[in-house]
């Protein structure tokens, strides 16, 4: 019994002993992380804490800006960058990240871009040219639009152009690192040793490694390079293009850039943007077009705001539909409006041709199908491109999907073979070339290229095509004349769109010169931009003193 008893108490001294005695818990295994990928939540929470994200909540920054037009390159080739149309005086920026709204203003010369256009993608022709100095963009959403002039009519922006612009609110150090924290960011981080530019910083000798964090911003992948420092170096993204399919976009900042604005919060002052690949040395691209934004903005005040930017309900309620107003201009010649651009159907024995396919694939499937019901049964054999500004070209890819030729100058195929119309995935916005890619795109017969001049017969009716050169804006330029309806098309030379000028500018003497000497006995112009006129109203004006 004794043993008994003693046996029960020793029992119970080690159930006490156990459960007096700390039981050793294993810490949670860190979370592991695929080769090549780390922990993104140090660097984000580590870069908030250096440039004082968590005290921002708004901001406004002012200077002198400069504004590289996308797409209205000179020439497409190799070292040429976007044109700067004129210095934007007065920029000032309001970016207010608790309503997620943007307002940009500033002083440009009138008469040199669209109204609609501030810098960077987003041009287009025929759109209105901007005829105040003080112009107004403002953002809310998914809601963009311009007012030209402090006191102009609020006016929508085309809702392609205005999905891009949410892009610049993130496209900044502040931006991104509060993008990283609204749901469905999910961030990633991975690193590298970064390397310098060629030629630029100097000779190669112990690369600094940098990390990388990504995060999602609606459909855009947006990443931002982190330095030593924990400091925003490059902020990249791509968006959508008709050209140039998903097209690098990104912003630059120095660490020398940045400046102490007050209570922990760092922001920089020198913006440097890229809309298009960076290739000085062209190794993958033709066009190395890239300077579309930048310039020492060294005002910078925290946290001092306007009220957010209500949207109007005439933008709130505008609409964009894709129409096709067709006008007969001849006898199986027929002109495609509607839109901001033309374009000319014209009919052959057993084909049709079309003159111009701007803008983008919607717009080229529009007139498509206007073509077959005013063309039935024939083939679309041939498209006729006047030159290689974006938005005059940015339709052809679907000519290509259908099966048409085109027919461009020979100064801009090895631009469209190589960077435009090709097998590159488009991702963001996919077009039907990219998504039914055909089997011979690069053997096929899809190039004519013109030098001097080139026709199109059938024995009966001719078009004419003819190199238009020199000219200022642009190199390539193509215009066509149909002899016996005595019609000239034409594209950016004569645009009737606006009041015709009082005189003729350089381009516009040249291209008189051109139909002289070409003995062109024109009738009426069809130009892309506007409703066709006659001839002598514009060829009086060459008679007035020229610019």
């Amino acid at each position: 019994m004794a043993r008994t008893l003693s046996g029960i108490w020793l029992l119970l001294i080690l159930v006490a002993l156990t459960q007096a005695a700390p039981v050793a818990r294993q810490a949670p295994a860190a979370q592991q992380f695929p080769p090549g990928y780390i922990d993104p939540r140090p660097i984000l929470d580590a870069a908030r804490k250096a440039i004082g994200t968590d005290a921002l909540h708004c901001v406004t920054i002012s200077g002198t800006a400069y504004d590289g037009a996308v797409g209205q390159q000179k020439e497409a080739g190799k070292n040429i960058d976007w044109p700067r149309i004129d210095s934007l005086a007065n920029y000032t920026r309001t970016m207010n990240w608790d309503n997620w709204t943007m307002k940009e203003e500033f002083d440009r010369k009138p008469g040199l871009a669209p109204a609609m256009w501030k810098y960077g993608i987003g041009w287009i022709d025929g759109t209105g040219m901007q005829k105040n100095a003080h112009e107004i963009f403002m953002l809310n959403g998914k809601y963009g639009w311009y007012m030209d002039g402090a006191n102009g009519k609020p006016t929508a922006v085309p809702p392609d152009i205005a999905e891009i612009w949410p892009v610049e609110l993130v496209l900044n150090p502040h931006g991104f690192l509060k993008a990283a924290q609204l749901p469905g960011a999910n961030p990633k981080a991975a690193w590298r040793w970064e390397l310098g530019e060629l030629g630029r910083d100097g000779p190669e000798v112990q690369p600094e490694i940098t990390r990388i964090v990504s995060i999602m911003y609606g459909k855009y992948r947006i990443d931002a390079t982190v330095n030593k420092e924990n400091m925003l170096q490059r902020l990249h993204t791509w968006v959508p293009d008709p050209v140039l399919g998903d097209m690098n976009y990104e912003h630059e900042f120095t660490n020398q850039s940045y400046i102490d604005a007050g209570n922990g919060i760092k922001f920089p002052t020198v913006w440097h943007s890229h809309q298009g690949w960076d290739d000085n040395f062209n190794s993958q691209n033709i066009s190395a077009g890239h300077n579309a934004f930048g310039g020492p903005i060294k005002d910078v005040k925290p946290n001092v705001c306007p009220d957010p930017v209500a949207v109007p309900d005439v933008v709130r309620n505008a609409t964009f539909p894709v129409r096709v107003e067709t006008t007969k201009l001849a006898d199986g010649v027929y002109l495609l409006g509607g839109a901001t651009h033309n374009s000319v159907a014209i009919e052959f024995n057993n084909y049709s041709a079309v003159f111009e396919a701007p803008l983008n694939e919607e717009r080229s499937l529009a007139v498509i199908e206007e073509v077959r019901k005013l063309i039935p049964n024939k083939p679309i054999r041939f498209v006729i491109n006047s030159n290689q500004h974006f938005d005059h070209a940015g339709g052809l890819r679907t000519y290509v999907h259908i099966g048409a030729t085109i027919i461009t100058h020979f100064k801009n195929f090895e631009f469209y073979n190589h960077d435009f119309i090709n097998y590159t995935p488009r991702t963001l916005k996919p077009d039907m070339v990219s998504l039914w890619p055909p089997t011979e795109l690069a053997e096929g017969y899809y190039w004519e290229t013109v030098r001097e001049n080139y026709v199109l017969t059938d024995g009966t009716r001719n078009l004419n095509i003819y190199y238009v050169n020199p000219l200022q804006k642009v190199e390539g330029m193509l215009m066509a004349y149909l002899p016996k309806e005595k019609l000239l098309l034409e594209a950016d030379l004569v645009d009737t769109n606006e009041p015709l000028p009082t005189t003729l500018s350089r381009d516009q003497q040249n291209f008189v010169k051109a139909v002289q000497l070409l003995k062109l006995d024109p009738a009426r112009i069809v130009p892309v931009h506007g409703k066709p006129i006659p001839w002598p109203d514009f060829a009086k004006i060459a008679a007035n003193k020229s610019n």
